[in-house]
């Protein structure tokens, strides 16, 4: 297949990055999909990735040709130079400069230039990945701008004409539960709730509405926040419908 049409998902097994995996293979006739193993203390979302894959793949027939390779990378050098409550064993906080102590200094940078590396190798012109800044913990490496001023620096790097798409950008939680939705209906969602990790402490050993984990981290709160607007949407929307008719 042409590499034209052909995309890399940045995908880490959580909501975002599985709701972008289905946006990819919904548009493109080859998706492959790269995780980085960098000494998260959620490094759990990792092993949620197969699952999800052969999850897509029973579910949505139409998409199972179209997903390729998956493919992982460490980056150990992250854990190494940060010093953070993703990469290391301490209480989540903010910090003095108004970020929370989440913030992996650099880590988007890396994913994508090393997602822009291995798509060269490929042959895959589209890069795709979850990056938000409406409806998240203020990263600045989440920031629309970020994103385009590397894809010009990649382009100019590698000689290439790589894309870099962000179906996440300008939605929030609930506009990304209902993406999914309009993407693959209840199964689809059902598989993120299910199959997907998003809580920053890795926790697989409580269930919600929304899916696992701790409840109370910022990622968790972030979730359970955007599932229960979603759910009210669709039955304010639901409700609607059934009066006009």
């Amino acid at each position: 297949m042409s590499g034209s049409n052909g995309a890399l998902v940045l995908f880490s097994g959580g909501q975002d990055s599985a709701t972008c995996l289905a946006w990819a293979l919904d548009r493109f006739e080859r998706v492959e999909t790269l995780g980085f193993d960098y000494g998260q203390r959620h490094r759990v979302e990792l092993d949620c990735r197969t699952g999800l894959r052969a999850g897509l793949v029973a579910d949505f027939p139409a998409w199972s040709d179209r997903l390729g390779e998956d493919h992982t990378l460490r980056l150990d050098a992250l854990a190494e130079v940060s010093d953070t409550a993703l990469t290391r064993d301490v209480e989540i906080r903010m910090r003095e400069d108004m970020l929370p102590n989440t913030f992996v200094p650099g880590r988007n940078l890396l994913f994508l230039t090393f997602g822009a590396a291995l798509a060269y190798r490929r042959g895959l012109r589209h890069i795709v990945g979850g990056m938000c800044e409406t409806d998240f913990s203020g990263y600045p490496d989440c920031r629309d701008d970020t994103i385009k001023a590397l894809q010009v620096a990649l382009n100019l790097g590698m000689e290439r004409r790589f894309v870099l798409h962000t179906p996440l950008m300008w939605i929030d939680k609930a506009a990304t539960w209902k993406l999914a939705a309009d993407l693959g209906g209840a199964a689809l969602v059902d598989r993120i709730r299910e199959e997907t990790h998003t809580c920053y402490l890795g926790d697989r050993t409580h269930r919600h509405d929304w899916g696992y984990g701790c409840g109370e981290c910022p990622a968790c709160e972030l979730r359970r926040k955007g599932w229960n607007e979603f759910v009210a949407n669709e039955r304010q929307s639901q409700a609607t419908e059934s009066a006009d008719v």
